[in-house]
């Protein structure tokens, strides 16, 4: 990420409150993937030491589907496979390393520099990036290249765009703006509702999956459990070692909703539960225009206030 970018990011002249959907895919295998924006930089870490963020980012507002997975492979991505959901069902039966593999192309497939250092030799491997070219806004973070558009969210973007409340400066217990348990639901987008404790037998598109998060993501609680990009411990320095898994599940209690749990799994790992959503800056020269206009604006005003 360029200075320009994070001194935009830090100082929060990227509008906020507004979503947007990025194209991805070759023609007749096109998807996109809709961001909410991620406000308020600089935010408090909860009572559990998670969800603080000192720069804006933006959030995939759904879980990626089957149906990107299966687009992105006829427009030349390799090596990733997922299932047994289809259509806008949740992409699932997929490791931490291909869910990274698909950001990777994401990236690549636009122009952009991956986000992990990754290796396909029959199976997939990871190398950690040097300091000179690791992320390090709020931190070191070796698994995440400085220079990425996309990549998937690290436990405290996660939990900040599930959580936070912007309108408060607080947390909510469940992700659906609220302290109290949201009402289990098969699908649908009632507000405070989510889809968990087996009311359905199978996981909800992605687009019907519950209530809104103060922000506007969806099915951060239930339907599917999500990879964070972080390790458990929270380090990053092991590429190898287990990572975050947050959100809870279409057939299980609402614990597991809970902003105090989490889950853990290895990143060759796979299990039919276990999906996970994209986080992105939007490109520098996307910030270079902000600040001109925001700079002719101020200009405009400062003519026009002397008139």
């Amino acid at each position: 990420m360029t200075a320009v970018a994070a001194l935009a990011l830090a100082l929060g002249w990227v509008g906020i409150g507004t979503a947007q959907a990025d194209t991805f895919g070759t023609s007749g295998n096109e998807f996109t993937i809709d961001f909410v924006n991620i406000g308020n930089a600089g935010n408090a870490a909860d009572t559990t030491t998670y969800g603080a963020v000192p720069y804006e980012y933006r959030v995939g507002k759904y879980e990626i589907t089957q149906d990107a997975i299966t687009k992105a492979t006829a427009s030349g991505m390799s090596n990733v496979t997922a299932g047994p959901w289809t259509g806008s069902q949740p992409a699932t039966t997929i490791s931490w390393y291909e869910a990274a593999a698909f950001v990777n192309w994401l990236n690549t497939s636009t122009g952009k520099q991956a986000a992990y250092n990754l290796t396909f030799n029959g199976s997939w491997s990871m190398t950690l990036w040097s300091s000179a070219d690791a992320w390090q806004l709020g931190g070191e973070n070796l698994y995440r290249h400085k220079d990425s558009e996309y990549f998937m969210t690290s436990e405290n973007e996660w939990y900040k765009a599930a959580y936070y409340n912007p309108a408060g400066s607080n947390y909510f217990d469940y992700p659906t703006a609220s302290d109290d348990a949201p009402t289990a639901v098969a699908s649908g987008t009632n507000a405070g509702t989510a889809v968990y404790n087996s009311a359905a037998s199978v996981p909800a598109i992605v687009e019907s999956a519950g209530g809104l998060s103060p922000y506007g993501t969806m099915g951060q609680g239930g339907n599917v459990w999500e990879w964070n990009e972080s390790a458990f411990d929270g380090s990053n320095s092991l590429s190898s070692e287990n990572r975050a898994i947050r959100g809870g599940v279409w057939d299980y209690t609402e614990v597991d909703l809970r902003s105090s749990v989490r889950n853990v799994g290895g990143p060759a790992g796979e299990n039919s539960s276990v999906g996970f959503r994209v986080a992105s800056v939007p490109e520098p020269s996307t910030y270079v225009l902000v600040l001109m206009g925001a700079g002719a604006l101020y200009l405009w005003k400062r003519r026009k206030g002397s008139l």
